[in-house]
């Protein structure tokens, strides 16, 4: 009787251990059966399950909680079903946001109410009129739910606009298309009293001019030159000390005068280019090699072309450096070169590209004359297969060094 018991036992581990072994969930379920279901009736599940989802890539938070298992699982086996969004949820806005729903999108409900902030992550900025605006107003489509990329410059929403302003004619005149040349990006409307004439600044000797002595028939699409010359024309012949025509200045008046007035400078003044440190010259035909002083250029290779050229450490024409010698040095002395690669374009000496990373410039820049061109992928040598894979869901993603930099300005993983 003994040796009965003990069989049917045996059997019983048997049939447990092939049942386990045969399992409708798939080879990843380990579970205990009686976690999820009552002894003796397989259909009838216990309430609450003991199963924890939080143990699987897919914790159940917000609105899953209250999915019932069979609208994710919809076979028996429960590796079947993925965990991103786009595999249980029908992407209503056909592609043109991306797969990845929780961009704009929480588990408690599909109402998005950050949009202004994802609008300033993608570079436009929801401001002045835009804050009163509905997505269908710029992002129009046959069924309000697809949100392609429009381009961030006023004229990809304001062709039309551009297109029929009378006065003045944009398209006669040949204005720039970028709005906000004369337009305030903040503003609610296109009036007059909210443009931007920054083109040409209002300020100091032209701040109590009235529109009529620049614009005189009152039209404002009249061509007006900003050009000083265009309207003090008179003033230059006129003026004696120096008498400009004879010395042969120019006739940019912006060169030696400032807008406040004519005086602010005087003769002899040159703070349109500050003698001082290492310009504290006292001989000026050491720059003004005739006595026409409009020849001198302010440009630093002006005067500094045979510094240039035998500059070896390093060599300037070699690597191609610029030739505004400002972009490097100060005015003091040329020691005191100060070239920010870390702040200026991308880190190299902190963080993964710190030195002892690379030892030449020339690792990164592929091109010894031209250190405008870079390649990451010259050091990282990513499988182009694996990274298309890896980048799927990125939104614009290309295998290109510069689209490496735009995602990791910093180098970061």
């Amino acid at each position: 009787m003994r040796r009965l018991s003990y069989s049917i036992i045996a059997l019983l581990i048997s049939l447990t251990s092939m049942a386990q072994e045969v399992s409708p969930h798939g080879e990843s379920v380990h579970e205990d059966c009686k976690a999820c279901h009552i002894a003796g009736d397989w259909w009838t599940l216990t309430e609450p399950l003991q199963f924890d989802h939080d143990t699987t890539e897919f914790a159940l938070n917000g609105s899953h909680e209250e999915v019932d298992c069979k609208s994710c699982h919809e076979s028996m086996v429960f590796s079947e079903v993925l965990s991103d969004c786009a595999s249980c949820h029908e992407d209503i806005h056909s592609g043109s946001v991306g797969r990845d729903c929780a961009r704009c999108h929480d588990e408690t409900s599909w109402l998005v109410d950050n949009i202004p902030e994802l609008h300033d992550q993608n570079g436009f900025a929801l401001t002045g009129s835009h804050t009163t605006l509905n997505c269908v107003d710029c992002h129009a489509n046959e069924v309000n739910l697809r949100f392609d990329r429009l381009g961030n410059d006023c004229i990809n929403c304001h062709l039309e606009d551009f297109n029929t302003a009378q006065n003045p004619n944009h398209i006669e005149k040949g204005y720039s298309t970028d709005c906000t040349e004369c337009h305030d990006a903040i503003a609610f409307g296109w009036d007059d009293q909210m443009l931007d004439h920054n083109f040409f600044p209002l300020l100091g000797g032209h701040d109590a001019v009235a529109c009529t002595d620049c614009h005189q028939n009152g039209n404002y699409d009249d061509d007006i030159s900003d050009d000083c010359y265009s309207c003090h024309r008179e003033d230059y012949i006129a003026t004696t000390n120096p008498n400009h025509r004879q010395v042969g200045y120019g006739t940019s008046c912006d060169d030696c005068h400032t807008i406040f007035s004519w005086s602010t400078l005087g003769a002899g003044n040159h703070d349109f280019f500050p003698l001082i440190d290492g310009h504290d010259i006292n001989d000026c035909a050491e720059c003004h090699l005739s006595e026409n002083f409009s020849e001198a250029s302010p440009e630093c290779l002006s005067c500094h072309l045979e510094d240039y050229n035998e500059t070896t450490d390093p060599n300037h024409q070699q690597v191609g450096f610029s030739t505004d010698c400002a972009s490097c040095h100060d005015i003091t002395r040329w020691e005191n070169a100060d070239f920010d690669h870390d702040d200026l374009y991308f880190p190299i000496t902190r963080g993964n590209h710190a030195r002892g990373v690379w030892n030449e410039c020339t690792e990164c820049h592929i091109q010894p004359n031209d250190y405008s061109v870079f390649s990451c992928l010259q050091c990282h040598e990513h499988n182009r297969n694996d990274m298309n894979d890896e980048h799927d869901d990125v939104n614009g993603y290309s295998y290109v060094s510069t689209e490496c930099l735009r995602c990791h300005p910093n180098g970061n993983e």
